[in-house]
């Protein structure tokens, strides 16, 4: 098990470099289509589509590095309050809620996906992006975190 937990863990780490990538890449697209609008006079057709994307790529794609360093907002007065014994089970019991539900917002997007990727779905933009590659952010997201969380549960 510790050999899935080093696994799992590098993957989240991978994934919360990609998305610092995205996050940077998506700023120096936004200067270059400021540039291109303000000092060239020139209208932007991919810019703001991709950066939209890429941004929500990050999300979910960087989740699992969150959940790895606890970065996410954490209320923690009543687990304080509790001993260590209910800390656990809190802990157990909330993972497990979001396991279920990232599990679930998983397996209903790798369908969400492969529609988009048979029907070979294309924006309604004039780039006509094919909206698979954006949309595979999500299961790829959702899936790391689900093993983030699996990781997490083994880890209590």
């Amino acid at each position: 098990m510790e050999r899935f937990a080093s696994a799992v863990r590098l993957l989240s780490r991978i994934s919360g470099v990609f998305s610092t990538l995205l996050i940077i890449l998506s700023i120096i697209i936004v200067c270059q289509m400021i540039f291109q609008r303000v000092v060239l006079g020139q209208s932007t057709i991919w810019q703001t589509e991709f950066v939209t994307f890429a941004l929500i790529a990050a999300t979910f794609v960087g989740a699992p590095y969150v959940l790895l360093t606890r970065g996410h907002v954490n209320v923690d007065l009543v687990p304080l309050m509790m001993g260590h014994r209910a800390r656990i089970v809190a802990a157990l019991l909330a993972s497990a809620l979001a396991l279920a539900f990232c599990a679930m917002v998983f397996w209903q997007s790798i369908f969400w996906w492969h529609e988009a990727y048979t029907i070979d779905r294309l924006t309604s933009s004039m780039w006509r992006a094919r909206v698979w590659i954006p949309y595979l952010a999500i299961p790829v997201g959702m899936g790391l975190i689900c093993l983030q969380y699996i990781d997490d549960i083994w880890a209590l």
